[in-house]
């Protein structure tokens, strides 16, 4: 062949690159051989192997979350998508730019429901921001540049594109370039709106601000912050988006969701004006859409996205700002208004959250709130915490201190199995960053196997498993409205630091705060995988000091 011409996969890669693509988390598939072969011809981008597709979609969604650029995968078709597909649908329901690249069947293979066949658009298209294939190899510049385009713009979001396996090995012209590095287009913010913004501010009593969510980065941050402190206005952070803002702040009232302090739920309930900045209001965040209500009467709301499709799509907005995140915090922190007298609520709020977040003495044997601060005193500042899904999440969110940003990955949607492949993207992004991966038991056990990667790719990694016998989230609602008959959610586990072993962690096991201490501080002095495998009682079931018996005790006693 004339060296006028390169293959298909040979272009793809040479796309990704010009767009930045720094790494690759994949499971390899006979589908995109041709693209695994023309990788190493571009040894600027970092391949990662992974175990599990599951593993490999979580990995890409939590790099994207944390460099802003869509994390990229590649897997096969059939069993490795549909694997994947839970990493496109945290993705999605995240707001974070990823971009997972499918290996499909021959073009002239299509419709027969061929071997491991799925049509692809089809099955991804209800959870991703684009799903689409690539039938003409001439197109693949358009095609990568234009995902590109999607998944950080607006909404960010994923994308799939499915490659069907022989247009990547035919040949193209080398004279088809690559198109432009895409950068995030920046939203304008309406100074018209602006001002009604302020306006409202100025006339509200009691306002409050959620922020986190969709776009944002350092830079919504950092002037957010400015703007809240300047005007004394009470500060809470979406469902998992505690990092949004610093939790030394004097304004920071604490964090929405699942497990939030009581009287941050009254502050929103009783707001005469809910600002919402980046977050889309969704059922975690707002406990079933009543923190605040849908129609939320009484209170004006005013919501600030990058996507217009998500102002006005689920609560009644009285003030829908279009715009980038990042441009709204800037322009907020830096416009004059002398008609606002500063709030003395934000200063109050930040004492109330301080209340519900200092750990109170327990007679545990393991306390994992003490466990929780132990990990503060002893940690660095910007430490990066993972976590998946279950109750044993709730005592870092109400006790850590999310100083930095990135700083928090944990999966808004609640996707179990999230915590280790997570902590092992962080831990390959952030090399000189303390990277701690939390997981429960059941978490742990859907995509543990990661920790054979993360052993792969030398990463340094503590990773805390949190034992209490059982799917404990399920069990607190099964006590809860089923008190006593419990099915299906116990479970009979593995020694996870015999475990951790096999995968060349140095690992123990804590049944006590002290031993749970003593092995962080070890653990500190080490590199590679820690695992500290800390066995808790299931009946202190949540942080929020919720008991099996007290459980049982009230369902009986509403009966």
């Amino acid at each position: 062949m004339s060296d006028s011409f390169r293959s298909a996969a040979a272009l793809l890669v040479d796309c990704l690159a010009t767009q930045g693509c720094e790494r690759i988390f994949t499971v390899p598939g006979e589908s995109f051989l041709s693209v695994l072969d023309a990788l190493p011809d571009r040894p600027e981008i970092d391949v990662v192997t992974c175990r599990q597709e599951g593993g490999v979609a979580f990995m890409a969604c939590a790099d994207g979350s944390m460099s802003g650029r869509p994390g990229v995968a590649f897997v096969t078709r059939g069993p490795g998508a549909t694997n994947a597909s839970i990493g496109v649908h945290v993705a999605h329901q995240d707001s974070q730019p990823m971009i997972l690249f499918v290996g499909d069947v021959a073009r002239g293979m299509q419709g027969r429901e061929g071997f491991q066949e799925v049509d692809f658009p089809a099955f991804f298209g209800p959870i991703c921001k684009w799903a689409a294939r690539i039938d003409d190899p001439a197109r693949i510049p358009e095609y990568v540049a234009r995902a590109y385009a999607v998944a950080i713009n607006g909404r960010p979001g994923p994308v799939v594109i499915a490659l069907p396996e022989d247009m990547l090995v035919e040949q193209v012209a080398a004279s088809i370039a690559p198109r432009p590095f895409v950068t995030r287009t920046a939203q304008a913010v309406c100074p018209d709106a602006m001002q009604a913004m302020f306006d409202l501010i100025a006339d509200a009593a009691s306002p409050v601000a959620i922020i986190g969510g969709a776009g944002w980065n350092a830079k919504a941050r950092e002037y957010f912050q400015q703007f809240a402190e300047r005007i004394g206005l009470p500060v809470a952070t979406a469902f998992r988006r505690q990092d949004a803002i610093a939790p030394d702040s004097p304004v920071y009232a604490g964090n929405l969701g699942y497990g939030p302090g009581p009287k941050l739920i009254e502050r929103v309930k009783n707001a005469d004006l809910v600002i919402a900045v980046g977050a889309r209001l969704g059922e975690a965040t707002t406990d079933g859409y009543e923190v605040p209500s849908l129609e939320h009467p009484g209170q004006v709301l005013v919501h600030i996205h990058p996507d217009p499709e998500e102002l006005g799509r689920v609560y009644r907005t009285d003030l829908a700002l279009c715009c980038s995140v990042d441009e709204f915090a800037e322009c907020a922190a830096l416009w004059e208004d002398t008609a606002i007298i500063p709030f003395d609520a934000g200063a109050e709020a930040h004492r109330e959250w301080l209340d519900w977040a200092t750990p109170q003495p327990s007679d545990a044997a393991i306390d994992l709130a003490a466990c929780v601060a132990a990990m503060r005193a002893a940690l660095p500042a910007d430490t990066i915490i993972a976590n998946g899904a279950g109750n044993f999440a709730g005592w870092w969110h109400r006790y850590w201190r999310y100083e930095a940003f990135p700083g928090q990955l944990a999966p808004t949607c609640g996707a179990m199995g999230y915590g280790v492949p997570a902590g092992i993207a962080a831990a390959l992004r952030y090399p000189e960053r303390t990277v701690v991966a939390v997981a429960g038991d059941g978490d742990f056990l859907m995509n543990g196997q990661e920790l054979a990667t993360a052993a792969q790719y030398g990463a340094n990694l503590i990773v805390v498993v949190v034992d209490n016998g059982a799917y404990g989230t399920i069990r607190m609602h099964q006590e809860r409205e089923y008190p006593g008959r419990v099915s299906a959610t116990a479970l009979a586990n593995p020694d996870f630091a015999m475990l951790g072993a096999a995968y060349g962690a140095w690992s123990v096991r804590a049944e006590t705060t002290e031993a749970f201490i003593a092995a962080l501080e070890e653990a500190r002095a080490r590199t590679g995988i820690r695992l500290i495998h800390a066995v808790t009682d299931l009946e202190r079931i949540a942080a929020s000091g919720a008991t099996i018996s007290g459980l049982r005790a009230r369902a009986k006693a509403s009966t």
